[in-house]
């Protein structure tokens, strides 16, 4: 027997059935590669409170091994530029080699834009760069321009 919210036309005919579910979307899903830990927790709360999923790296190593492993789906990936071991620099052009469709979703945070090197990155990268400290409102905003450009994840 259909449920309350089923047209029935003719019998046993059922057109334009409606699903009692609320639409249900895919939560979104983040990974934070920090190898700070204070800087970790702050971003958890805050994605916690969001009803994101969050996930996270201590380094960009770990990061990549995420990112890369079968069936990984993140809505936004947010990334500290200078770690020890694998920089966000050059996780960044690991990601460029072999997951370019993730470039769209990474965002980077750095307290060092005035060295040489971390600004010809951010001269040459696409990716959003929020400088630290960084208001949590900014994360937002950059955060809402990466859901509204990115393709959904399946």
């Amino acid at each position: 027997m259909p449920g309350p919210r089923s047209r029935i036309v003719g019998p046993g005919v059922m057109l334009g059935s409606v699903s009692a579910e609320p639409n249900s979307h895919p939560k979104p899903r983040v990974l934070v590669i920090d190898d700070e830990s204070t800087i970790r927790a702050a971003l958890r709360r805050f994605f916690k409170r969001r009803d994101w999923i969050y996930d996270e790296a201590e380094d960009g190593v770990r990061g990549l091994a995420k990112l890369l492993a079968p069936g990984a789906e993140y809505t936004a990936i947010i990334s500290d530029l200078r770690m020890p071991g694998m920089s966000g620099m050059a996780l960044h052009d690991e990601l460029a080699e072999r997951r370019p469709e993730l470039l769209d979703r990474l965002v980077f945070s750095t307290g060092d834009v005035t060295s040489k090197d971390a600004a010809e990155f951010v001269q040459r990268t696409r990716c959003f760069v929020l400088e630290k400290p960084f208001e949590l409102s900014k994360l937002g905003e950059t955060l809402e321009r990466i859901r509204a450009a990115a393709p959904p994840i399946p």
